[in-house]
């Protein structure tokens, strides 16, 4: 069994074909790998109840994505676009601040004043959270989410190759999204919608929520080939205390926490280190990590190379991880966030 790993160890080929451009007509009807156990089953989404029991507990991630992409241009008339990472003051009198990932030709001086497609403005403030910080720090001039409804566009991820569009707003979101502040899609929970959820709540399987306002750094590729020295992104997560007790809940009965998505387990396992209070997380999961909540995960197919990709292999092993993306190429699954799921149960630790 492989205990040490480098960055090439969760590389593989995948067809272009294979990355899923557009939703499935319907939310429930993508295909479903379920690799628990060290199977290899090849299964619908619709059979997600029949795979669950009753007392198991569902956590989902309720964030909302923002349509966070804003056009437009620099006084000398050059085109840019700035990509929303996080609303740092929504409010009039807290001056309308965001931080985000800023693309144009030549970077602006602080001070600089942006004419932006719609009307409205946003003025260079510098870099952030600090000096030399990833991300640039801007004063729109109103309030943010109420500018990013209206002019925004649909964050679409970078390996997806057509402009937004409607079908993009109605499917890129979940149906119980909530909480706005993402720009990615909790995308493991796409594939539900209120019958699939009815269907599970009628088989006395519980369900619970957290927040994680997903980053755009989930798609920040990991250049170093020593994977301890890649740093990864923050985002704020939150978990509320009903979820900590309806955990508690389903392990007294002997039910199992059933994580939609990586974010989710992301969330769950930063809560037991940090506790119920909300806060940033950048924990990082790869093989040798000791899960402290989560017992099943479902999720979509990851990029390769990814700190996702890690996770996973962290979660279920990394030689099952490997056979079941070898196996889901060759049967032809669709994969990333438009693409098809899969059903993962955690590995036992090893003996002592």
């Amino acid at each position: 069994m492989k205990t040490t790993f480098s960055l090439s160890d969760f590389d593989f080929t995948l067809p272009d074909e294979l990355i899923a451009q557009h939703p499935a007509a319907e939310r429930s009807a993508s295909r479903l790998l379920d690799g628990r156990g060290g199977a290899m089953t090849d299964r619908r989404f619709a059979d997600l109840p029949d795979l669950l029991l009753p007392g198991d507990l569902l956590v989902f991630n309720d964030t909302k994505v923002v349509k966070a992409r804003l056009f437009g241009h620099k006084a000398s008339g050059g085109r840019l676009e700035l990509l929303i990472e996080r609303v740092l003051s929504p409010h009039a009198d807290a001056g309308h601040e965001v931080a985000a990932h800023m693309k144009v030709s030549k970077k602006p001086l602080p001070g600089a004043v942006l004419r932006m497609d719609g009307g409205f403005t946003a003025t260079l403030l510098g870099r952030w959270p600090e000096a030399h910080g990833p991300l640039y720090r801007f004063r729109l001039s109103s309030d943010p989410y109420a500018l990013m409804a209206e002019f925004g566009h649909v964050p679409l991820p970078p390996y997806i190759t057509h402009t937004d569009s409607l079908e993009d707003e109605q499917r890129y979101q979940t149906v119980f999204a909530k909480n706005p502040g993402a720009v990615a899609a909790p995308t493991a929970a796409l594939h539900f919608n209120e019958a699939m959820l009815a269907r599970l709540e009628a088989r006395g399987i519980a369900r619970a929520s957290v927040t994680l306002h997903v980053g755009a750094g989930t798609f920040q590729p990991v250049k170093t080939e020593t994977i301890a020295e890649h740093h990864m992104h923050f985002e704020r997560f939150d978990v509320p205390q009903t979820t900590h007790e309806a955990i508690a809940a389903c392990k007294a009965r002997g039910g199992r926490v059933v994580a939609v998505g990586t974010t989710t387990v992301r969330a769950l396992e930063s809560a037991a280190q940090f506790g119920p209070a909300c806060c940033d997380t950048n924990i990082f999961i790869t093989p040798g990590y000791e899960f402290k909540v989560v017992d099943v995960l479902l999720t979509n197919f990851h990029l390769p190379k990814s700190t996702l990709m890690m996770l996973v292999s962290a979660f279920s092993g990394y030689e099952h991880i490997m056979a079941l993306y070898r196996h889901a190429i060759e049967a032809r699954y669709r994969f990333f966030s438009y693409g098809d799921a899969m059903l993962l149960a955690r590995q036992a630790p090893p003996a002592l």
